[in-house]
């Protein structure tokens, strides 16, 4: 151990330490005299003597083992010589204190019946606890008793009363002391700093609260402890230095928040959630604090698509979940992935040798999870399937007790486990979370962390554990026989977890821990129910008066473990194992070379904006209409015009080109369809489509169906003949899909099975075009859908809205995977999968690689809004089309 053995791992839970006293120790005793140099910690339940020799024990007292605390008054004189706060011991009695000739009034007499020695030669081990009454007499090196004896008797005093009562009195005794502790301004960096909030507050670390103050200021994040525990006293965080601020739960309740600065942390807990939210926006508000781009919107995307890691991705949904290594109650949880603990050599190509995560863990054994059903059945309310949690303190440092054995003597009040019951084979824990009908713990991350390569399992610091029954030595956990050793069995759980059968069925144990399977009818069916005190919202812990119940909940809670916070409500996406599935028929090549694109081409050639362009099948034609009522036909290759025709007095919509390329089909504000045949250069047919403006069109060549969409809240489908043959409303007309609201986007995926919509208030379903039913409803936006693309795929979709966002749909479980809000609104969009281009409200043209989930690129395309985007199948051209009535062709 080191010489720093102080600290509030030694208290009792909830304990406060308010103070110390540097002081000599005298004990007396019948058959024992002992003194010591050291300091006296004043604590609310206790008082610990810390000696100068670090090879003599720490020595507890619990206040309410007292039989008397009094300022102690000579009874003798001696004579010989005494220096100043020092003792002399005359043989043959226990000597008073003396100064010189004086006797030393500045001794604190304690008599209690039980006592503790903690650390003796500075070993860390079990507490020794001393059921035999002592005397102790601290005499007062720098400090008037005075300033001592009062605190110490009134603490005494409460000690005897209560729970309920005893905490009322030591938070009172807290309050009046804070008052005391000033934050001196000449801790500021300088003239120009000036402070913007103070608050009160406790500092978190793993099993310890500690209560100080928070001083924000214009460059610096202060805590100052009301105690000297802290090594500098006041612990100062640069603002800049500041990467990422999180909000966080405590005990269920939302007053938590996490500060990361590089690899350190600082997590504090406020008074109330208003408390917690004043500081976070006092933070975000400062000019200094410049946030790292967190980039939580693209994680899921990121993990979908194989771009991190399933280690980096859990660790991330765990942070989300507001689980963090400072918080022993929420500590991160990982999945046990491996069943196989008994064989010579691990085979990662057996599905056998992988645990089934679609199932909670006390559901994989049926025997066990029958008779655990049974029970339930008979269970009066609120029922619980589990009786304990698959996380909780204790489960923890039962797996991590060899690397943090002074919070396993914290939590079980100085003891380790029995040794029978502590984490001493794998094979053994495996076998018991499967079997034991109150045992369903899951891992932690350390079981899948490389880089500290296992060193939690091996007793590297030689703690003294005990024997087990059968006479071995607890020591080392013992591994399963196909690992050489704790870097290899954590190298191979590690593989296990990135291997594809896990990656692919990943998303099922998300669903159960950190998703819709988490609670409510959905976890009844999952069979994940678990304790009510587990979960979030059901006990209001700001709202109990009653002190003891309320020490009592939070015991309860903090003990039993925590349901991480539920970050989705819908199945988790499933990690894509090849970016394009083998069975996809339709061919896709990929753009290449898209971010070098530059404009050929520019055209001025509308009077008012463009709505729409279209490309032909080969890149050789591009049609544009505007708000103008015009179509327009250019060759690309040439660029030239070929055709400029007025449609009507109307703005027009949308435009797409049959396949044959000869024919044109525009969307018009007048109601209706517009066919041109661009070889003949005429008007062939105009059909009434709808009641209310058409605003969109999309074409399904295998179907040979033309898809509209109107502002008068329905899409209509209809059936083309091709060469085209005039459409007649009786019988061309197939199905009509009707909304809620206008119709803003269309579009329809490469197999001609899907149709997505959009509309003007922002809501995007998705139909099936085999029978005209829907599919889904998917989360939308907050404002007016503008546009929608497939992936080749057919797995995702892709959307952009007025309200100024880009996200990305996961179709088989109809969840966001991505999300972007931009600085402008977003009105048009064109997709290969991979790649994409955005076009915005004030003329810029984004480029984003939504592999790598980065934007690679922003071009400034147009003079105002970005209006229309189509591009070439092989991405070799590209055509805009703007408010300043310009189309542009880049290439």
């Amino acid at each position: 151990m080191d010489k720093h053995r102080f600290s509030l791992l030694l208290l009792e839970p909830g304990e406060v330490y308010f103070e110390d006293f540097s002081v000599h120790l005298q004990v007396k005793s019948d058959n024992q005299n002992s003194s010591e140099v050291g300091r006296l910690k004043i604590c609310s339940k206790s008082l610990v003597f810390d000696p100068q020799d670090h090879l003599k024990p720490i020595i507890k007292i619990l206040l309410k083992e007292c039989k008397e605390i009094k300022h102690h008054e000579s009874s003798k004189t001696n004579s010989a010589p005494h220096r100043p706060g020092y003792l002399t011991i005359v043989q043959g009695y226990v000597p008073d204190f003396q100064i010189g000739d004086e006797t030393n009034t500045n001794v604190l007499e304690v008599i209690c019946n039980q006592y503790v020695e903690i650390f003796e030669g500075n070993i860390l081990a079990p507490y020794k606890f001393k059921n035999n009454e002592r005397t102790f007499l601290f005499s007062l090196n720098y400090a008037n008793i005075k300033d001592c004896l009062p605190l110490v008797c009134q603490l005494h005093r409460a000690s005897t009363l209560p729970a309920a009562e005893q905490n009322q009195m030591v938070a009172a005794i807290e309050l009046s002391r804070q008052s005391l502790v000033k934050f001196d301004p000449l801790w500021l960096h300088d003239v120009d700093e000036r402070i913007v909030l103070e608050m009160t507050g406790h500092k978190i670390t793993p099993l310890v609260m500690n209560h100080g103050r928070i001083i924000l200021s214009t460059s610096t994040l202060y805590y100052q402890p009301f105690n000297k525990i802290e090594p500098y006293h006041i612990l100062k965080i640069n603002l800049k230095d500041i990467k990422n601020i999180i909000k966080r739960r405590f005990l269920l309740q939302h007053v938590g928040l996490e500060l990361q600065c590089g690899e350190n942390h600082l997590y504090l807990s406020l008074k109330n959630r208003s408390k917690r939210d004043e500081l976070y926006e006092a933070l975000l508000a400062q000019p200094s604090l410049h946030l790292d781009d967190s980039q939580q919107e693209i994680m899921a995307l990121h993990w979908v698509n194989g771009s991190i890691s399933n280690y980096d991705y859990l660790l991330y949904l765990n942070s989300q979940a507001d689980r963090t290594f400072n918080d022993l109650t929420q500590y991160p949880v990982f999945p046990w992935v491996v069943s196989d603990y008994t064989s010579p050599e691990l085979d990662l190509d057996n599905p056998r040798s992988f645990r089934d995560l679609t199932k909670p863990i006390g559901a994989l054994n049926l025997e066990r999870f029958h008779k655990l059903k049974e029970r339930y059945e008979e269970m009066p309310e609120p029922k619980f399937l589990y009786g304990s949690h698959y996380s909780a303190p204790g489960f923890v440092l039962f797996y991590l007790v060899r690397k943090y054995p002074h919070y396993m003597l914290c939590l079980q009040n100085g003891r380790f486990d029995h040794p029978d019951r502590m984490f001493n084979s794998v094979s053994d824990v495996w076998r018991n979370v499967q079997t034991n009908m109150s045992d369903f713990k899951e891992l932690v991350p350390e079981f899948y962390d490389t880089s500290s390569g296992g060193d939690f399992l091996d007793n590297l610091k030689g703690i003294q554990f005990g024997y087990r029954c059968d006479g071995t030595k607890v020591n080392n956990v013992q591994l399963p026989p196909w690992a050489s050793d704790r870097e290899d069995f954590v190298l191979k759980l590690r593989e296990a977890l990135e291997s594809d059968y896990v990656s692919s069925n990943l998303h099922h144990w998300i669903d159960l821990i950190f998703g819709y399977k988490q609670r409510g009818d959905e976890a009844e069916k999952a069979n994940n129910v678990f304790y009510y005190l587990c979960y979030e919202g059901s006990v209001d812990l700001e709202n109990i008066k009653d002190w003891n119940e309320r020490h009592s909940k939070e015991v309860q809670i903090m003990e039993f473990g925590q349901v991480p916070r539920q970050i989705f409500t819908h199945p988790h996406p499933a990690k894509v194992i090849h970016n394009i599935p083998q069975s996809l028929t339709v061919p896709h090549v990929k753009w290449k070379n898209i971010d070098n694109i530059e404009v050929r081409e520019e055209l001025l050639c509308h009077k008012e904006g463009i709505t729409s362009v279209c490309l032909s099948n080969d890149a050789r034609l591009v049609a544009s209409v505007g708000r103008d009522g015009i179509l327009k036909i250019h060759n690309c290759l040439a660029g030239t015009r070929e055709r400029s025709v007025s449609l009507g007095n109307l703005p027009l919509s949308s435009v797409c080109l049959l396949p044959e390329s000869s024919t044109a089909i525009a969307a018009s504000f007048d109601s209706t369809l517009i066919v041109y045949d661009i070889e003949c250069g005429r008007v062939v047919d105009q059909v009434r489509g709808h009641e209310d403006a058409v605003s969109c069109l999309c074409w399904a060549p295998s179907l040979k169906l033309l898809l509209s969409g109107s502002w008068d809240c329905c899409v209509r489908a209809w059936k083309v003949k091709l060469p085209y043959v005039p459409l007649k409303p009786a019988s061309s007309l197939i199905a009509q899909l009707d909304h809620d609201d206008k119709i803003t986007a269309l579009a329809v995926n490469r197999s001609d099975t899907l149709l997505a919509t959009g509309t003007s208030e922002g809501e995007v379903f998705l139909w099936s075009l085999n029978s005209f039913s829907i599919v889904k409803n998917l989360p939308g936006h907050k404002e007016s859908v503008s546009c929608l693309e497939f992936s080749p795929d057919s797995t995702k979709l892709v959307s952009c809205s007025d309200d100024q966002s880009l996200k990305v749909f996961d179709l088989c479980t109809g969840t966001t995977v991505f999300s972007k809000c931009h600085i402008e609104k977003l009105k048009c969009l064109a997709w290969d999968g991979t790649t994409l281009l955005v076009g915005g409200a004030q003329g810029s043209l984004y480029l984003w690689d939504l592999i790598n989930v980065i934007l690679v690129k922003q071009f400034e395309a147009h003079q105002g809004a970005v209006l229309s985007i189509t591009a070439a199948d092989d991405g070799s051209v590209i055509v805009t089309g703007g408010e300043d009535r310009k189309v542009k062709i880049w290439r």
